[in-house]
């Protein structure tokens, strides 16, 4: 229950910034009674539906269309594609984007929330200031911002796009440069590959897609090469220079090369800039995102964030659980900690990522640990003629005969992953595994017929 103190304010609470953690947690919080505003100087939708997670997905569909049709030939079908349209998707791509914004205006204007087309920063510890001049006052202010892209600080990266700018090329090009190694870049590689562009994607480490599991992210960048990605670990780019109307990149091995168009998917940076956080006391940590506690709040009692501004765990799932936690704890009286232990995870690489819990790398520093994996090539590609290969791949606790971690590359791994996840999030056992009747024949069947250990720690 609100207090009568609430009633001093012009609004129990004031959500900046509508992504997917900001319009959930301010329309169950107006659902719990509160008068509940929110401020969006961008699209409603925020990363995930606008320039994210959904357009990129959609980008994935269609990406893999090719290799079906190539398949079709195979299994007897007369079948024929030609080039991709890319101004043809992208119109009905942007058509689904609006119409996916609309739904988010509406959910909030149905839910008695007030929405403010305007950017917002913070004067005190209850009042909002907008673009206009107007301030408001709330008793509670969720900051939700979410994160952007930026790039390194080196000559030229003015030549060069980010994710956000992808979705708006006019064309596509020809040939590309991604410079990256985590899964935003390692996805645009394999997706602008299966579109007909002549991808080539730089990483300065050793591997790319750094945190996963080593053997994973080998068996991913493998599949990329062998389906057309340029992967060239060990390099960066210095310099970038316009010629011609192309894009000359001085790389880290003393070579030039000429591209069409350069990415850089090279990190995040939180929305903080400019928000006079820092100003009323707010803690911002070493890549400026907010730092709050475990219940998502601040050093400053009435404000709280949620979602990819506090740099935790920066999944549009988790935005949404940490709003839902949010609203639990201050307006239905329920102290509700957002739970980050065991995070499902997809990515979509061709072929996709679907994993939950620690790698071997991890569990190879806890004790005695045993791994069950295989690799093998599936029923639909082998009889199409590709090689493609799948992994599947189990982390066993020796004591407690627990799954740690449960990590497949295949097609579909995060669907996959999400049904495994629940298994690993209840604490399943590997005997538990073994006691499941395989559902046959199916790639995933093999989490539940892997008998021995292929290796053991230590």
């Amino acid at each position: 229950m609100l207090d009568a103190n609430a009633q001093s304010y012009d609004y129990d609470l004031f959500v900046i910034g509508a992504g997917s953690g900001g319009v959930r947690s301010a329309r169950v919080a107006a659902q719990t009674g509160a008068k509940v505003a929110i401020a969006e100087e961008d699209r409603y939708g925020g990363t995930c539906v606008i320039r994210g997670c959904v357009p990129k997905k959609l980008m994935v569909f269609a990406s893999e269309y090719a290799n079906t049709i190539a398949d079709a030939q195979a299994y007897g079908w007369e079948a024929s594609i030609g080039a991709f349209n890319w101004p043809q998707f992208q119109t009905k791509l942007h058509a689904e984007l609006d119409r996916l914004e609309g739904v988010y205006q509406s959910v909030l204007k149905n839910n008695g929330v007030t929405s403010y087309n305007s950017r917002a920063s913070l004067v005190d510890a209850h009042t909002v200031t907008l673009a206009d001049g107007r301030q408001v006052t709330a008793k509670t202010i969720l900051l939700a911002m979410g994160g952007r892209p930026i790039k390194p600080a080196i000559t030229g990266s003015e030549f060069a796009i980010t994710s956000n700018e992808l979705f708006h090329l006019e064309n596509l090009p020809k040939r590309l440069l991604i410079i990256g190694g985590g899964y935003i870049a390692s996805e645009f590689s394999c997706v602008l590959n299966g579109m007909g562009v002549a991808v080539t994607q730089y990483y300065r480490g050793k591997q790319i897609l750094r945190g996963f599991d080593d053997e994973t992210r080998q068996h991913v960048a493998s599949e990329m090469q062998a389906n057309g990605v340029n992967l060239k670990l060990g390099m960066n780019a210095e310099s970038l220079e316009k010629v011609n109307g192309q894009i000359k990149v001085h790389a880290t091995d003393g070579q030039d090369y000429l591209f069409d168009q350069v990415m850089f998917a090279t990190g995040r940076r939180p929305n903080t800039d400019d928000m006079g956080l820092e100003d009323i006391g707010i803690t911002l940590g070493k890549k400026n995102e907010v730092v709050v506690d475990e219940f998502s709040q601040t050093v400053i009692p009435s404000v709280y964030a949620v979602g990819d501004v506090t740099n935790r765990a920066n999944l549009t799932p988790v935005a949404i659980r940490e709003g839902m936690a949010f609203v639990n704890t201050v307006f239905n009286n329920i102290p509700t900690k957002p739970d980050h232990e065991l995070i499902p995870t997809a990515v979509f690489t061709q072929p996709e990522i679907g994993t939950v819990g620690i790698s071997e790398e991890e569990a190879s520093k806890l004790g005695k640990i045993d791994i069950y994996a295989t690799s093998f090539k599936p029923m639909q590609s082998a009889f199409a003629g590709r090689d493609d290969k799948v992994l599947m791949k189990l982390i066993v606790c020796q004591k407690t005969d627990r799954v740690l971690g449960c990590h497949i590359v295949a097609p579909g791994a995060g669907e996959m992953i999400q049904l495994a996840s629940i298994a690993v999030k209840m604490g399943a056992t590997k005997a538990d595994f073994n006691r499941t009747v395989a559902v046959h024949p199916t790639m995933s069947e093999e989490a539940v017929t892997m008998t021995k250990p292929v290796r053991s720690y230590p």
